[in-house]
């Protein structure tokens, strides 16, 4: 899973270089991301759905482009013990969470977690390619454009036959002015399709749709607050920290923001077979 997710986390992803900038030692500042399994609006009962449906296929090699700390990746290879992974990433802390968590689960000799940008990436193709709320990692066109050249580099990293999961962001409805001006900076109408257009933009760059799927209101409630849960609470208890008055004005900021695309902006997760 990624840092960001195309939608309401691309700000999650503004947001976390701010984190960064403020606590530049894990122990200096607060805790980060302890709530979140994983880094979308994303459940329990639909990751283990998306896990069983994708393992039915029997991958032998995952691919997990803006991985993040690997959840899905890792959760993929528990159940298909002949597959191994590799997860690529940009962020080094979220990277050597997903090495703790691999070595804890045993999966350690079967995956591999890299620092590198996925733009033009020679690491496919592959059985099973995973692209949770990153695909901007895949192109450094602007949105929308990015969608389109993200489909068509997927499309290319999956082998023949082969499935990718995407997650990726949509207007549910279209978003009024007031909404846009609350979101995150510049945001525009055009900055996401529609779930119908996602669809056919998907058809049209070589797969065909097995299952598609949308996170609903408390997956995302789950996710925005788990999101804030560890800063929020480490406020309430440091407001004399040196780190407090950055930490509250972000966490305020970030608020605002959700609630401006709460109930506007959708997750999609599409499960695409390469045709």
């Amino acid at each position: 899973m990624s840092d960001v997710t195309s939608t309401g986390t691309e700000t999650a992803d503004r947001t976390e270089t701010a984190d960064r900038a403020e606590a530049a030692e894990p122990g200096d500042g607060p805790p980060r991301l302890t709530r979140l399994t994983f880094h979308n609006p994303l459940s329990e009962a639909r990751a283990d759905r998306i896990v069983r449906r994708l393992a039915g296929a029997g991958p032998r090699t995952v691919l997990d482009i803006g991985c993040g700390w690997g959840e899905l990746l890792l959760r993929v290879l528990s159940v298909v013990p002949e597959a191994r992974g590799v997860g690529v990433d940009v962020n080094a802390r979220d990277l050597a969470r997903g090495r703790r968590d691999a070595e804890a689960q045993g999966l350690a000799e079967r995956v591999e977690f890299v620092e590198e940008s996925a733009v033009g990436t020679g690491r496919g193709p592959a059985d099973l390619v995973l692209c949770l709320g990153a695909s901007q990692a895949l192109s450094d066109a602007e949105p929308p454009r990015h969608t389109v050249e993200a489909l068509r580099e997927l499309r290319r990293l999956v082998a023949d036959g082969g499935r990718v999961l995407l997650g990726e962001g949509f207007w549910q409805r279209p978003p009024t002015t007031a909404e846009l001006a609350g979101m995150w900076p510049e945001a525009r109408a055009d900055e996401h399709h529609d779930l119908a257009t996602l669809l056919d933009l998907a058809v049209a760059a070589g797969f065909r749709p097995e299952w598609t799927e949308t996170a609903n209101a408390d997956e995302w409630e789950e996710f925005e607050s788990g999101y804030q849960a560890d800063a929020e609470v480490w406020l309430a208890g440091h407001g004399d920290h040196p780190l407090a008055a950055a930490t509250r004005e972000r966490l305020d900021r970030h608020r605002a923001q959700w609630m401006s695309y709460r109930g506007v902006l959708g997750m999609a997760y599409l499960t695409l077979v390469a045709a």
